[in-house]
């Protein structure tokens, strides 16, 4: 049961940072604007937390990692 509870807090303090970006617009016109918006906000949130896979031996900056998801 801690682990399940250790896990959900972990989830949750990453929402917390996508909630602080979200709440200042003044919300969304379509489902799909939305959905498109939060997805770049946790790409990035995930890139700022090195948490994306790179090959070994790449070093790899969050600009770099970013451009190699855009192209």
């Amino acid at each position: 049961m801690r682990q399940i509870e250790y896990l959900n807090n972990i989830v949750e303090q990453d929402h917390r940072v996508i909630k602080r970006i979200v709440r200042p617009m003044l919300g969304f016109k379509t489902f799909r604007c939305a959905r498109v918006l939060i997805a770049g906000i946790e790409t990035m949130h995930m890139i700022r937390k090195t948490q994306l896979d790179v090959p070994e031996g790449q070093a790899s900056s969050a600009a770099s990692q970013f451009y190699s998801l855009a192209f």
